[in-house]
This record gives structure tokens, C-alpha cells and sequence, in this order.
């Protein structure tokens, strides 16, 4: 009874397992080994039944009828080894030979065999037969550093156990037996001998007929070990930093669409490569559950994981900029505030704001735009008058609440630049707040009247299987954002158009309509696409993990293309419903709401959050001569002989670059000279160059070209001068007139227009 205080190792066995991943159905995508170098699977619930049956068959025949010693194998083993003169057989049970793996192998020695004798008896006592078999099968020697036989089935036969057939089945039940022996590879005759006295066993036993058990030992046996699957190497290392080491991760990945995703990802890197841009990451979420469906982290070009850049990083939770994808959160924040309307009119002129000079990405302006059409060709200045309208501490504040928590420094060390990249984010967190928008506006309709907006709409994605359920406490009467201003937001971003190379995509049955956003950050290191249907979100990063920066390096050529590829993988629509709210009339021309001045209208549904102040300021009511060639008032024109027209009037410096693009575009007339109106004609005037002067551009000390300093008078000194080279805007000055150019040899066209819209062209040529 003294065996009963002598304890058992607890744990019986150290887990000190491998990590596994899992996809949503229970498949095999990834292991790392465990942390003493072996191939230990954690242990699953239960043994198969064939390999129940191999095992006992040729172990421990009678282990369901002993106590945990069998007297008749002992005295066996004892008189072989008498007449042995040496230990040949150690009679011992499945319970013994557990009790020994337990006790880490010590020397076999009779001493050391009647603890464990003691020990098997009492493992018997506290143990079922079933446990008992479940840790033998777990933890049994298989050859090498493969312990348990999970990890042998998937070693050796590249699957797992209960996919065995009866041969490799009986091949892996022979190796704990003397593994060292009988390693796959080597010894194959001693091998093959015992595999198919077992098999013969087996059919004697009933498990299969005689021609199966045949046809049985004609299999091969196994060789050398194989590689594990590898379908998701930064989500089992991501599950391991998250605490997970060791056990079995059963993720929600789609084992054929994660296998899908990495083989585009792979390839498309590959393709890549040619540019010296060697990552991509790509990541596919569920809206209605938050849940990953695929998740690779970087790409491996080749299937090559030797490769030295920076494959092994996992992208999808590296910070990086993400250039202009923060702008649809911006549109419908301001649509919420009611500071804009879907269409209305964005200034797109040069802006110079406490130190900050925006450019759009083609460096051109436009002078006007509409703000969905801002928004689908992701113009910067337009959204840089919008935030500071807006006000750049309510949108960090924004977008904090609904999942941004990488804003972790004050809204003022981001300033303006926020809406332009200047605050770092990753996919795995930009993925989930086009996710969060996208299920506030699915699940808005479902709940309950004037409670359709829920914080549990903006949670992060997750990997592993969580079952939440909204509380109706949660539920909230004003939602972060309302459900007609995200429909505009995914609306506008509908429009914007594929890589030329996909532009038929259309003609195909393949295509389908997804509202979707691209962002290149500063210097061309990141190039980003995130789109979005009624079902999914697709996120793609492609650049380099160093953050080298790389010519053509954009979200619409770089990242798009294996977006829309993996669109391809999926279903689902976006086909989004029309805007509700109630019945308007819109200006088509200034996107407001018409006044009897607006000479093309158009109906829509706006709701009433949108439409306070919010009539029509650029259409007027002008009074023209008979000839409509001057504008005229009473003061200096007959009443009875003015002709009343309806003009679209754009301020000064919005309409010298609105008209460049919009040919149509007609200037208000100037005011009749005797009506007392001042012209403002005259009121710059170059200093220097003047005309037709010939400039040298003088060279510095060091060699390199230095400035020909360019100089004009204004005779408002509060006004600001926009100065171009050959069309091309470089800066604007205020009071003192100078700029610095160093322009190439050859003829140029100087051109200044003031905050007014009077222009002033001069053209010069640079000496060799």
C-alpha cells in the first residue's frame, strides 16, 4: 500500500508540444516545433479505432484484462533473459511502457522495473484504460525527434491518423516498439517483416479479409519524414506571440481559400520581384462575424523561405502609412456633420497651411471638384480643405472610436497630414474599420427602430472562433457613423476605375462591382488596396518589408490587381441599396441643393442631418447690357434694357484652374466701364524676368545648379501670388514676391495668377 504515497509525476508528461494551426474545419496549415526540439503533437481527445486496434495487437493483446502488469509476459521476459544472460525482453505492458516514458527512460535496471511495476499499478488506479491508451499513443517514441502519433502520421504519411490506411496504420504501430531499429528509411527488411505479421494479425482478428490485408503489404513503407503544411506561416507565429504556444490554434482561416490566397500572393510577389519589390501581405475578412478567412502575412516568391528580404515579417501587423486610405472615414464623417453633401464642390487649388504645401499625386489642380469624384480619383487637396473644415482633433477623435488605435500620439502631432498618410496604421487594423463601416450599414436596418447603431459594429477582426453576442444595452440611438453617410462613402468609391490591364474585366462573367480604395505612402514604400462587397473585405500591402521605396510603386498598379484577383475567390455583392431619406432637388453643377438660380438639377434622397445650410452659393442672378458682354446696375444702365441671365460662379483662383479642365466654363463678363466696377487687369506686374529675357542660372561652389531668384510686384500687398513653371505649380508667395527657380536650358513659360484669378504669363529662356 506504500505505492499509494508515492506520487506520480505531475504532470505525467511535460507539455512541452508543438503549436499547431488549424483552419476553421479542423485542417492541418501550420506547426513549429515544440521547445525541446521535438515533433510532439499536443495530444488529440481520443485514438483512432484502427490504430486502437494495431497498437494492442502487438503490444499488450490482453491490455483491457490486466492491472496494469501481465504476470504471464514478466515471467516470459524473466526466463528469456536468464537464459539470455542479459535483459532481451522487458515483458512490459502499455501501462509500463506509459509509466517509463513518464519517468523520462531511466537506466533498466530490476530495481528501476519494479517502480515501475508499482507505478503501473497505481496509473491503473487513478487512470482509465482509455487515458491510459490516449497517453501511450501521445507520447510514444516514433523514431527521431517524432514523439505521438499525430506527429508521425503527419511526418511520415503527410496526413492525419484517422486518414491512415490499414498498412501505414500498422507501420507506425511497430516503431514505439524499437524505433531506433526500425527508422523509416533504413532497416527496411526488419521493417517490412514486422508491419505485415501484424497486418496478418489483424486479419486473423476479423479487422480486414485476407486479400485487403494483401493487398495491404503491397503499400510501401515510409520514408524519409515530409515537410508539414505551411499555409499560414505568420498566423502561427502571430498565435505563438499571442500567448498560444503548444497547443492546438484552431483558427478560422478557410483551409481552400487560405491556400488560395497564399498561392495569388506567391505568385504575384514573384512577378513583382522583377522591380526589386520583393512583399505583398493579403487578408480577407468576414463582415457579418469579423472572422479572418485568409490571412498571409508575406509572401513567399518561389515557395523559397531562404530568401533574404524580410520575408519572415508579418505585414498584415507591421505600421506602415497608408497613404489616402483614411479618406472615405473623412467623407463620411463630414456628410455626418453636415459640412458636406455627396457631390458638392472641394476647392483643388494650392494651399499652403502653417508649413504644410499638399499635392495631389499628378501635382496638377483642378481648381473645383466634386467631393465623391475627390474621393474616387483620391485627390490630396481637396480632402486638405475638407479636414480643416472639419478639424483634424474631431477626426482623430473618429477615428480612434471606431478601431484606429494606433493613433496613439495627440491629434496635433498629426495635423493636417492625418488625412494624407501621416499617421501610421496596419492591414489587420485598416481591414477592420472597412469592416466595422461596412456592418454598421448591413446590420443598421435589422434593430430596432431609432436604435440601429450598436459600438460592437466597430470591434477588431479576429482569428480565432469568438462567440459574441450584442447586448441590446449596447445598442445606441446615434450611431459613430450614420448609415446614409457609409452607403455614400461605399457609393463613391464604386467609382473608382480598375488598373488598365482589368479595365474589360467588365465584359466577363468574373466581374463583379466592389466599392474599394487604394493608398500609396510617401516616397512609394507602401502600396495599399482595400475593398469591400455586401460579404468581404479584402485588404492588400505590397512594397518592400525594409522600406525601400520603389518607382511605380502605387495602390492602383501594385496592390489592386491582386485585390481584384482574389475577389475573383469569392462570392457576395455590392450592389448597394439606393440612399434613403427624404426627396431633393440637387444643383448638378455645385452639388447643393438648387435655388432658382441652378440652370441643371437632379433628384435624389438626402436625410436631414445633411441639408441645414446647405442651398446652392454658386449660382447667381446677373444683370447684363443688351449685348451681354458687361455686367451693368441701375446706377449706370437702363432697368428696362438689362437682360437677367443665371451664371455659375466659381471663386477667382478656383475658376483660372477649373477651366482648364472644363472647357465650358464661362467667366462672369466684367463690369461696363461707366458702371464704376474696378477691373482688376494691371495689378501685377513681373520685376523680374521681363520679357524675353534671357535667364543664367548660376552654379554653386560645390557644382551643382543653383537659383535664378524671380521677383514680382502686386499692388495689394495682402495678396497672395500662385507661381507656375511650364503649367506646373511650384509654391505661392505672400507681401514679398520672390521665388527660386533652377530650371533646365531651353525656353519656358513663367505664369502667375493672384487670389483674385488674374493671371500674368511671361515667357523667358535659360542660357546653356
Amino acid at each position: 500500500m506504500l505505492i499509494l504515497f508515492y506520487p506520480l509525476p505531475s504532470p505525467l508528461f511535460p507539455k512541452k508540444y508543438a503549436t499547431l494551426l488549424q483552419s476553421s474545419d479542423g485542417q492541418l496549415l501550420g506547426a513549429r516545433i515544440s521547445s525541446d526540439g521535438q515533433w510532439r503533437f499536443p495530444p488529440a481527445d481520443s485514438v483512432p479505432q484502427k490504430f486502437k486496434a494495431a497498437i494492442l495487437l502487438f503490444e499488450d493483446e490482453y491490455f483491457h484484462y490486466h492491472p496494469g502488469i501481465n504476470p504471464v509476459s514478466l515471467g516470459r521476459a524473466f526466463w528469456q533473459n536468464i537464459r539470455s544472460g542479459k535483459i532481451v525482453s522487458g515483458g512490459s505492458t502499455l501501462t509500463m511502457q506509459t509509466v517509463r516514458m513518464a519517468l523520462e527512460n531511466q537506466e533498466r535496471t530490476y530495481r528501476q522495473k519494479l517502480w515501475e511495476l508499482l507505478l503501473s499499478i497505481k496509473l491503473e488506479l487513478f487512470y482509465s484504460k482509455e487515458e491510459i491508451l490516449r497517453l501511450y499513443t501521445y507520447h510514444a517514441p516514433f523514431g527521431g525527434n517524432v514523439v505521438g502519433l499525430s506527429a508521425a502520421s503527419w511526418r511520415y504519411f503527410g496526413r492525419p491518423p484517422y486518414q491512415l490506411s490499414w498498412a501505414e496504420t500498422a507501420a507506425l504501430a511497430v516503431l514505439p516498439n524499437s524505433p531506433s531499429s526500425v527508422f523509416p528509411g533504413k532497416n527496411e527488411i526488419t521493417f517490412r517483416h514486422k508491419r505485415d505479421a501484424l497486418l496478418d494479425k489483424l486479419s486473423a482478428k476479423g479487422y480486414l479479409t485476407s486479400d485487403e490485408a494483401l493487398l495491404a503489404k503491397a503499400e510501401p513503407l515510409p520514408g524519409k519524414v515530409k515537410p508539414l503544411p505551411n499555409d499560414a506561416f505568420h498566423l502561427l507565429q502571430r498565435a505563438e506571440k499571442d500567448g498560444l504556444v503548444g497547443t492546438i490554434v484552431q483558427s478560422t482561416l478557410d483551409f481552400a481559400l487560405q491556400r488560395q490566397v497564399k498561392e495569388k500572393t506567391d505568385r504575384y510577389s514573384e512577378q513583382l520581384a522583377y522591380n526589386e519589390i520583393h512583399n505583398a501581405a493579403a487578408i480577407v475578412i468576414d463582415i457579418a462575424s469579423g472572422e479572418t478567412l485568409a490571412y498571409v502575412g508575406n509572401s513567399f516568391p518561389n515557395g523559397d523561405e531562404t530568401n533574404n528580404h524580410g520575408q519572415f515579417v508579418d505585414v498584415i501587423t507591421a505600421h506602415r502609412s497608408p497613404g489616402s486610405l483614411l479618406k472615405p472615414f473623412l467623407y463620411a464623417a463630414a456628410l455626418d456633420d453636415g459640412i458636406l453633401l455627396p457631390k458638392e464642390l472641394l476647392p483643388d487649388i494650392p494651399l499652403f497651411y502653417r508649413g504644410f504645401a499638399p499635392q495631389n499625386f499628378d501635382k496638377k489642380y483642378r481648381g473645383a471638384v466634386a467631393a465623391d469624384e475627390a474621393l474616387a480619383s483620391s485627390l490630396n487637396v481637396p480632402f486638405v480643405f475638407l479636414l480643416r473644415e472639419y478639424g483634424y482633433e474631431k477626426l482623430h477623435q473618429k477615428l480612434r472610436q471606431i478601431g484606429m488605435q494606433s493613433l496613439d500620439r495627440p491629434a496635433n502631432h498629426y495635423g493636417l497630414s492625418l488625412i494624407l498618410g501621416g499617421a501610421e496604421s496596419t492591414l489587420w487594423e485598416l481591414s477592420g474599420m472597412f469592416a466595422g463601416m461596412a456592418r454598421a450599414l448591413n446590420n443598421f436596418q435589422d434593430r430596432p427602430y431609432n436604435r440601429g447603431y450598436s459600438t460592437a459594429d466597430y470591434r477588431p477582426n479576429t482569428y480565432l472562433p469568438l462567440k459574441t453576442t450584442e447586448q441590446e444595452s449596447d445598442l445606441e440611438a446615434n450611431g459613430l457613423l450614420a448609415a446614409p453617410s457609409i452607403l455614400y462613402a461605399f457609393q463613391a468609391m464604386q467609382q473608382l476605375r480598375r488598373p488598365e490591364e482589368m479595365s474589360g474585366a467588365e465584359m466577363y462573367g468574373s466581374y463583379r462591382p466592389i466599392a474599394w480604395k487604394t493608398g500609396t505612402s510617401h516616397g512609394f514604400r507602401d502600396a495599399w488596396a482595400i475593398g469591400l462587397n455586401d460579404r468581404y473585405v479584402v485588404g492588400v500591402w505590397v512594397g518592400n518589408a525594409d522600406n525601400e521605396g520603389r518607382p511605380g510603386l502605387t495602390g492602383i498598379r501594385s496592390a489592386s490587381p491582386l485585390m481584384f484577383s482574389i475577389f475573383e475567390l469569392l462570392g457576395g455583392d455590392a450592389t448597394f441599396d439606393e440612399p434613403f431619406g427624404k426627396p431633393v432637388s440637387i444643383c448638378k453643377e455645385s452639388g447643393l441643393l438648387a435655388t432658382e438660380y441652378c440652370t441643371e438639377t437632379t433628384d435624389t434622397n438626402l436625410p436631414d442631418y445633411m441639408l441645414q445650410g446647405k442651398r446652392c452659393t454658386y449660382h447667381h442672378l446677373l444683370h447684363l447690357d443688351q449685348a451681354e458682354k458687361h455686367q451693368v446696375s441701375s446706377a449706370c444702365y437702363a432697368v428696362d434694357k438689362m437682360l437677367s441671365r443665371r451664371w455659375f460662379v466659381l471663386p477667382a483662383v478656383q475658376a483660372w484652374y477649373y477651366k482648364q479642365y472644363h472647357s465650358n466654363y464661362k467667366e462672369p463678363p466684367p463690369f461696363l466701364p461707366a458702371c464704376g466696377e474696378q477691373n482688376a487687369n494691371g495689378f501685377m506686374e513681373l520685376i523680374y524676368p521681363r520679357e524675353f529675357t534671357k535667364v543664367y542660372v548660376p552654379v554653386e561652389q560645390d557644382g551643382k545648379p543653383g537659383l535664378a531668384i524671380f521677383e514680382a510686384a502686386h499692388r495689394n500687398p495682402a495678396s497672395t501670388i500662385y507661381w507656375h513653371l511650364d503649367e506646373a505649380y511650384v509654391g505661392s508667395t505672400n507681401f514679398i514676391h520672390q521665388m527660386g527657380f533652377h530650371p533646365e536650358p531651353g525656353p519656358h513659360m513663367l505664369t502667375l495668377v493672384d487670389d483674385e484669378g488674374n493671371e500674368l504669363k511671361q515667357a523667358f529662356e535659360v542660357l546653356q
